[in-house]
Order: C-alpha cells, then sequence, then structure tokens
C-alpha cells in the first residue's frame, strides 16, 4: 500500500507567511478568474510590488502587529478597517482579516456593537480588536465589510461606520463589501450610486435593476463587492491587488495555494466506508494559540450549516485563542470539559505553532488514540497531518498535507485537494478547506446536502458526487 511519508519531526513553518521573495507563473486575475468569474470594468492603479520585505509598523493593535511581524511591503504601510457585529458572517470576516493581513496590510477588527466580543451568524465568537468609535478619526485606505444576517443590519445602524464609509467614498478611498452587505447596507447608505454592483443572490432583487451584475466579484471605481463566503478569497485577493499591486496578491495567492488547484481533482477516496450516524454527528475542533484561522472558522462554519453540532475546544488554560494572524476567536469549552464526550469526528485544522500546542496536550493526544481505536472518524488539514503522524495515526494510510512538510506519494494522490482513506480526512490547506468541509458533509449526509450547502456559500460544486 502506497502511504504517505512525513517527517518525524514538525518542521519550523508558517505556511501563511510570506517570504522574501517568491516567483509566481501564472498571472493572478487568469487564476483567479477562471474559478471566481471576476469583472474588472478599469485598469486598477496600484503599482506591482516585486517583493515584500518585513516592516515594524508604529501603531499597531497587539493582533494586528503579530500578523505583521514576520511579512509587510516595504513602503507604504497600508491601513484596513474591517468591522463586525453580532449576526457577522464568520467566513468572510476571518477570510478578509487574514488576507489582507498576509499581503502586509495594519488590518483593526472592530466591534460596531458595545463590547468586542461578538458572536457572528453561525456561532463563532470573535473578539474585536477595538470598538469602532476609537476609529472614527482615523483614515484607512481601504473599509472591507463582511456580510452576514443580521451582521449587515448591525454594520447599517451603526452611525459612526456610516461616516466613515461615506467619508471614504467621497475621497476616492477603497471600500469593499460582501454577501448581504452591499444591498443592506451600502444600498441605504447611498455608496451604489452609478456603480456596478453585485452581492449574495438572496438580496440581488433589492439592488438597482440597471447596475445589478451577476460576477462573483465586481470593481467598479473605488468599490468592490462580492457574492457570498464561498467567492471570499477572490474579494479579499482583488482587494489586495488594488492596495499593493498584482505582483503582491500573486505571491499571497501562492501562499493559499490558489495557484496549484487548476486542473486538481476535487478529492480522491480510498478504502471506502460508510459515516453515516443514527444522530445528529457530533464533530469536535480542537484549536491553540496559532491555528489558522481561516481553516477553524471555515470547517465550524460549513459544518454548522449543514447542521452538525460542532464543538470548538480551547487546549490553552483559556477560552480565547489567538490565530495565526492575530484574530481573536474564543472556543465553545475548554478541551479538559469536552473529553467525557463521545464525538463521530475529530477535525484538527492546520498552524505549525497550534501543533505544537497540540503535543504538549495529553488530553487531545489521548482523545485521538480512542478515537482511531474505536475506528471513528479523525482528520486534519494542512499542517496538522504532521501530528497524526507523530501519533502513529496514518500507519498504512494515504495523506494528504500542506506542501512544506514535503510529503511524497508514489500514487500521485498528492494532487487532490481532499484525501479520504477510509475514516481517515485530510487537506492542503486554506484554500483547499472548503473543499474539505464540504467533501466530510458529503459523507455524512450525501451529495444532495453538501451540494446545497455550497450553493448558500455560492461556491461551485459538482451536480454529481
Amino acid at each position: 500500500m502506497a502511504t504517505y511519508s512525513i517527517p518525524n519531526t514538525l518542521p519550523k513553518f508558517s505556511p501563511m507567511a510570506v517570504p522574501a521573495a517568491i516567483t509566481v507563473s501564472s498571472p493572478l486575475f487568469t487564476l483567479i478568474a477562471s474559478q471566481q468569474r471576476i469583472t474588472v470594468p478599469r485598469k486598477l492603479s496600484a503599482k506591482a510590488t516585486k517583493t515584500l520585505s518585513p516592516a515594524s509598523p508604529p501603531t499597531l493593535s497587539s493582533s494586528a502587529s503579530m500578523a505583521m511581524s514576520t511579512t509587510a511591503p516595504s513602503t507604504p504601510l497600508k491601513k484596513v478597517l474591517v468591522p463586525i457585529g453580532f449576526g457577522t458572517e464568520e467566513m468572510e470576516a476571518v477570510i478578509i482579516i487574514d488576507v489582507l493581513r498576509q499581503a502586509g496590510a495594519a488590518v483593526t477588527v472592530a466591534s460596531v456593537e458595545s463590547e468586542l466580543e461578538i458572536e457572528a451568524s453561525g456561532g463563532m465568537k470573535l473578539v474585536a480588536d477595538t470598538l469602532i468609535s476609537s476609529c472614527s478619526n482615523e483614515v484607512f485606505d481601504l473599509v472591507a465589510l463582511p456580510g452576514g444576517m443580521p451582521g449587515s443590519v448591525r454594520l447599517r445602524d451603526c452611525e459612526i461606520l456610516r461616516k466613515i464609509t461615506s467619508t471614504q467614498a467621497e475621497e476616492k478611498r477603497l471600500y469593499g463589501a460582501i454577501c448581504a452587505a452591499p444591498a443592506v447596507t451600502l444600498l441605504p447608505w447611498g455608496l451604489l450610486r452609478r456603480k456596478q454592483t453585485t452581492c449574495h443572490p438572496a438580496f440581488t432583487d433589492k439592488l438597482p435593476t440597471f447596475w445589478a451584475v451577476k460576477s462573483n466579484i465586481q470593481v467598479s471605481g473605488e468599490l468592490t463587492t462580492s457574492r457570498g463566503p464561498g467567492t471570499t478569497f477572490g474579494f479579499a485577493l482583488a482587494l489586495v491587488e488594488q492596495l499593493y499591486g498584482e505582483s503582491v496578491a500573486k505571491d499571497v495567492g501562492e501562499l493559499l495555494l490558489m495557484d496549484s488547484e487548476n486542473d486538481c481533482p476535487r478529492k480522491e477516496e480510498f478504502n471506502k466506508v460508510d459515516w453515516s450516524v443514527d444522530h445528529t454527528p457530533r464533530v469536535l475542533i480542537p484549536i491553540a494559540n496559532g491555528s489558522q484561522g481561516i481553516e477553524l472558522v471555515t470547517i465550524a462554519d460549513i459544518l454548522r450549516r449543514a447542521k452538525v453540532d460542532v464543538v470548538i475546544v480551547s487546549v490553552e488554560k483559556s477560552l480565547q485563542i489567538l490565530t495565526s494572524t492575530g484574530t481573536k476567536i474564543v472556543a465553545d469549552k475548554l478541551i479538559k470539559d469536552a473529553v467525557e464526550s463521545t464525538y463521530d469526528l475529530i477535525i484538527l485544522p492546520g498552524g505549525a505553532a497550534a501543533d505544537e500546542r497540540f503535543i504538549k496536550s495529553r488530553i487531545l493526544r489521548k482523545m485521538l488514540k480512542e478515537q482511531d481505536s474505536a475506528k471513528r472518524i479523525y482528520g486534519a488539514v494542512c499542517s496538522s497531518p504532521a501530528f497524526l503522524f507523530k501519533q502513529g495515526l496514518l500507519k498504512d494510510k494515504r495523506a494528504i498535507a500542506h506542501p512544506s512538510l514535503e510529503t511524497k506519494s508514489t500514487d500521485g494522490v498528492d494532487t487532490a485537494k481532499v484525501i479520504i482513506d477510509g475514516k481517515l480526512i485530510t487537506s492542503k490547506g486554506s484554500y483547499n478547506v472548503i473543499d474539505f468541509a464540504l467533501a466530510i458533509v458529503s459523507k455524512l449526509f450525501g451529495h444532495a446536502r453538501a451540494r446545497s450547502v455550497a450553493e448558500g456559500l455560492v461556491f461551485e460544486y459538482p451536480r454529481v458526487g
């Protein structure tokens, strides 16, 4: 049987860190357009930046500083505002934040509520860097609004945010919105006038008919709009290109593994077994400081959309963790309070620093060993298959991990986005994680449920499994 060979020691790498210089052969918009159907009616004015080099921004929040510590364009520092509120769509918020921080932007996550912690539309708890009131006198290069309901309404009703975004538009600086936010937030503010606009299909009828378009990403002057969670990667990269130029956007796209996915099979399955259960599936997602935010949030969000009982547990001493790019996320409980329960599936998001924290968690190691012994399902994304390997949980199994782990297979299955072997499921990293989560939904409930969830995300998914 062909198996993957993963090093015995965890590599000291950060899949989301931007190297000093990257050579990319494929043009960014050729790549994204094939998957996201972008419409760009004008030539972007931002100048291309050839390399990414370290910088030390003078006035950033602690989380932004952490995200910026290894990567940033040399000049100038770009300031971005991402507002969040009760009911904000977590996938959209976290993908926007993470991708922009990977590009080197100083992203401020601001709560439009009276407190920093908000519960997003899918139940994820996010913690903002500051309250929106502290941003009223700041000048931003970009204001990017995530969608979600009632999150878009909460943004719309925030007078401070309305003034910030209106000034942004008046002074011809960049602003953008995704999902419900173009129709629910920007339209009442009068910020879509004479702008071609797209949004989530459920809200298209609210847009002015003449200016409404069906492209997944639409750039119209300083305004960029997009359709939903499944188009957020392309939306965020379009914003990166406008801020920093095509070269930086291509670099980030490569780090997300977008450039290697054009002809990549969606999934490969070996030793096929049934995953269905006679109850609501229970899924455990352990997280730690350094976990990859896009991966953990996307997996949880999609599984909850499919009506899975998802429990997010912290292996740290506190519920709040800091992701690899500085986003603050609050777990549902500590792992010590979850140990007595049985879970149909345990899924590990990636993040090299988090993997080291996982190794130190005796409880997590014990739970995974029991999961394997009881022939229940488990899986990992990005760097975390290396942790499974160290625990002996990949023996005689086909698996895949982030390319930085230098995995190899005699069967060549490393070309697929997702590998399923019996009751093990693995995937490469951030850009593959939607496919990874939908593959889980398909195995638990069938292809029709996965396709229905994908449609709500505005994510292209095959008609046949």
